[in-house]
């Protein structure tokens, strides 16, 4: 046996068993970081406004303890206003369910003759199999429900204490980040950081604004067909609709289009309407002109990445997708060199021409018998000649 090779396999299986503990490590880490990747970005989206109070002679740690009671309130106060809401609503829904049925059986029974009766239907609700499962499934996922609400409890303590973290000792942290690096690194990291505060503070605070007005028109809207309620129900529409991607649109929508249901159905039908009208002048005319100059990417890509941060990491990848790519492509930007774009039709999208006879001339051409096309040909043949000619006798 070769001198070396006890040592090679000796290193081979300390390598294997290294890899193997960092392999289990992340898996076991992998929630953590993803906690932290959030309140990183979190951090960057407040950092402007604490970077402003501090430089006003506010102790920084006082200013990231009063954005966060701003926000705090501000969420306890969105969900105890739209919970007691629902909870109403509930009750009303509860109370003028057998309403409802009855116009419902009234309805089957004119449209298709049949002799339904609320007794009977509501025996048949109650004694179906389907249900008896549900609420026994219902009985004992209690528990597990109540575990998935602290367990999201817990992270979001702990999404919010590092976020505490990273903007109060911002200034620490990237200190102590370049301390390690040479000073053209540290330059580099310093650029990145501020490309991915603007990036982020502005994608988000873009959407607050978009938030706003959305919620101002469905509020106007709500208010007029005299649905109850409207308050909540518009700043449910402008935050679901603005900082859920791709499908908050329409889970914004639906919740005012329940409760337009309970006052008068075709009420539901303006609703959906007003949304998807509203829905278009967002996407052309809104939304370009107010993240022309914080997000400025280009919607393929906004939905590309919306799609990648979904698959890698859920509901939280897709909304921190497009800030993410945002700050890779101002970075990136920075160091590719561009070119002066040549004056050319295809890069308008249109065709090369050739230089000729036009066309109209050549499908009158075309029309043409053969003889009186051979004719014109040879016209033009000794006109050609002819001119020639001129300059040879000149």
């Amino acid at each position: 046996m070769p001198v070396w090779l006890p040592r090679a396999m000796v290193l081979a299986l300390a390598l294997y068993a290294c890899y193997r503990l960092g392999s289990w490590a992340f898996d076991q880490l992998i929630g953590l970081l993803i906690n932290v990747l959030i309140a990183f970005f979190l951090a960057l989206a407040i950092e402007p406004a604490v970077s402003r109070m501090a430089a006003r002679g506010m102790r920084r740690g006082l200013a990231t303890f009063l954005v966060f009671l701003g926000v705090m309130i501000a969420g306890v106060g969105f969900v105890v206003l739209l919970g007691s809401m629902l909870a109403g609503q509930i009750v009303d829904m509860v109370e003028e369910f057998p309403k409802y049925l009855d116009s419902v059986i009234n309805w089957v029974n004119q449209t298709f003759r049949t002799d339904l009766s609320r007794v009977e239907v509501q025996d048949s609700l109650i004694h179906s199999d389907w249900l008896q499962k549900y609420v026994q499934n219902s009985a004992t996922g209690v528990l597990d429900i109540s575990t998935t609400v602290l367990g999201g409890l817990f992270r979001l303590l702990t999404i919010s204490l590092f976020s505490f973290y990273f903007a109060a000792d911002g200034p620490r942290l990237r200190r102590g980040l370049c301390s390690v690096l040479p000073p053209a690194r540290q330059a580099e990291v310093l650029r990145a950081w501020e490309i991915a505060v603007d990036k982020t503070g502005g994608y988000l605070y873009s959407r607050g604004l978009m938030a706003l007005i959305s919620g101002i028109a469905h509020y106007i809207l709500l208010v007029i067909l005299g649905v109850p309620y409207a308050p909540a129900l518009a700043v449910w529409v402008g935050l679901v609709s603005q900082f859920i991607p791709t499908i908050g649109t329409y889970l914004a929508g639906a919740l005012p289009m329940l409760i337009a249901f309970t006052v008068d159905p075709w009420y539901a039908l303006w609703v959906l309407g007003f949304v998807v009208v509203y829905q278009q002048f967002e996407n052309y005319a809104l939304q370009p002109k107010l993240t022309s100059r914080t997000v400025d990417i280009h919607p393929a890509v906004a939905f590309g990445s919306v799609i990648a941060g979904t698959a890698l990491m859920g509901a939280v990848g897709a909304l921190i997708a497009i800030p993410a790519v945002a700050t890779l492509q101002a970075f990136l930007g920075a160091y590719v060199k561009r070119y002066d774009v040549t004056d050319d039709p295809r890069m308008h999208g249109r065709g090369s021409r050739r230089r000729g006879e036009p066309l109209l001339t050549r499908l009158r051409r075309s029309w043409r018998a053969p003889g009186s096309e051979e004719s014109a040909e040879a016209a033009h043949g000794e006109g050609a000649a002819r001119g020639r000619e001129v300059p040879e006798s000149a």
